[in-house]
Formats: C-alpha cells, sequence, structure tokens
C-alpha cells in the first residue's frame, strides 16, 4: 500500500496518525465483508504499536541514562574540588578549620569522595551530618554568595564561612542566595565588583560563579596577606573574563588575625 510505504519515511508520531487512517479504511473495507484484509492490516497495526513502544522505552531508557551520567559527573567534579580544597589548606601556613556538613555515609558525595579521594577518611577536616545552621549559632554564619548584596570586607574570626558545594545539574542563578535565605543566615560575596573590571573577549563571556576551592584558595590568601588585590590576581580564573583593576589598592588590613582555630 502506497501509505504502508510512507511509514518508513517519517517520524514515529506520523506513523501512528498514518496507521489511525489505516484503521478508519479498515473499518470501511470490513463493512465490505474483507474479513482477511482487516486481520492482516489489525496485525500490522499491533506491530507498529509494539516497535513505537519498544522505541519510546528505549528513548526514555536513553534519557534517564544520560541524566545519571550528567549527575555522576557533577558529584565527581565536587568531590575533585574537595580534593583541591584540602590540599591548598594542607599546605597553608594559616589553614582554616573545615568542616563538611550536611554529608551522610549513604549520599552519593561521601561515596564519591571515598572513591576519588584516597586516604579521604583520614583527612584533617570534621565531617558532619549536620547542616551549618544545626552546629553553629545562626548570627555567626555567612553564606558566601556571588548574588548578595554586601561584598566580604574582610574575615571575622568569630564568623563561620559557608562554601556551597552544590550538585546541580545547572548553575541557577540565586539557588545559594536561596540556600542562605532558607537558612536564615547572612550573606556575603566576594568583592569582585570593588577590585575587578570585565575583559572584552570573543565570547563576550563574563561570570562570577566559581567553584569551591577556587572560592577557597581566594580566602587563604587574602587571609595570608590581607590583600583582595592580590588573593583576586592570583586565584580568580582568568577564562572568567574578569581582571583585577589597575591601580586598585586595598584598604588597611594590618590589623587582621585569622584564628586557626
Amino acid at each position: 500500500m502506497e501509505g504502508n510505504i510512507q511509514l518508513n519515511h517519517v517520524s514515529d508520531d506520523v506513523d501512528l496518525l498514518l496507521i489511525d487512517l489505516d484503521l478508519d479504511v479498515v473499518g470501511e473495507r470490513a463493512d465490505q465483508g474483507d474479513g482477511q484484509f482487516s486481520r492482516n492490516v489489525l496485525r500490522k497495526q499491533r506491530n507498529w504499536e509494539r516497535q513505537v513502544a519498544a522505541k519510546k522505552s528505549r528513548r526514555k531508557e536513553e534519557k534517564e541514562r544520560r541524566k545519571l551520567n550528567r549527575l555522576t559527573e557533577k558529584v565527581s567534579r565536587l568531590a575533585g574540588q574537595i580534593r583541591r580544597l584540602y590540599g591548598s589548606n594542607k599546605k597553608a601556613r594559616r589553614p582554616f578549620h573545615v568542616f563538611l556538613t550536611d554529608l551522610t555515609e549513604d549520599s552519593r558525595i561521601y561515596r564519591e569522595c571515598i572513591r576519588m579521594n584516597e586516604g579521604f577518611l583520614n583527612y584533617k577536616l570534621d565531617i558532619r551530618e549536620e547542616t551549618c545552621s544545626d552546629l553553629f549559632p545562626t548570627k555567626t554564619i555567612v553564606y558566601l554568595t556571588p548574588d548578595a548584596e554586601e561584598a566580604l570586607q574582610t574575615l571575622d574570626p568569630n564568623k563561620v564561612y559557608v562554601l556551597g558545594g552544590l550538585v546541580d545539574e545547572s548553575v541557577q542563578k540565586t539557588l545559594s542566595l536561596s540556600r542562605a535565605r532558607a537558612l536564615s543566615v547572612q550573606t556575603a560575596r566576594l568583592p569582585i565588583d570593588e577590585f575587578m573590571t570585565k575583559k572584552s573577549n570573543d565570547k563576550n563571556f563574563h561570570s562570577k560563579i566559581l567553584a569551591i576551592n577556587q572560592v577557597f584558595d581566594i580566602l587563604l590568601t587574602f587571609g595570608e596577606t590581607g590583600s583582595w588585590t592580590e588573593a583576586l590576581q592570583a586565584w580568580f580564573p582568568p577564562g572568567k573574563g574578569y581582571v583585577v583593576t589597575s591601580g586598585c589598592i586595598d584598604e588597611d588590613t594590618s590589623s587582621f588575625h585569622l584564628s586557626n582555630s
């Protein structure tokens, strides 16, 4: 049949539509007493339905597989960032006391940290199942997010600074800010606008979204030098489209002291 030949050159949805049209023909010819023809077409109909169902099932399985692979990649990347963060802190002259909070043994990120990071369970950091707001008074917590209005000026030894290790399918604007608001804690951002300017590039790309180890390195350097200019110059990725402003001078932070506890 001409209609059946055309089925090989159209999408599944149109296949179903054409099959429906054939069924109308079946109905007409059945009234004419052509029972054998009706049974043949109905058999073809069922075959097509099975093929379409199988294709949809395979597409769904492939979609789920790709989604799982993307999630695994995100988790693996976060585990790698934690390893680099720990390495930087281990070598620092004035290391931070680092907590990994809201980290349960049955979580994917916990398992991935063990798989990717040799000796992870022996890392000199505190691994806790509680959230940061469960461990520390709310008034002492400062959640660092690029969407905060207030820029971080210094590091207060009486404050707890939170870096959000968010495993997300895509970078969503205000995601970390929403998390901070849900915890009812203070927020702050790195002083990128105050010490850096956008640099022209071919892709016209500019981003203030950094990995947790990049933010950590900036904070470490600032803690050791008291200079945002030096910290941002050393660790802000050039591919993000920002450069330290020429001639920018830091305020006097000579009295700054960071607790090593």
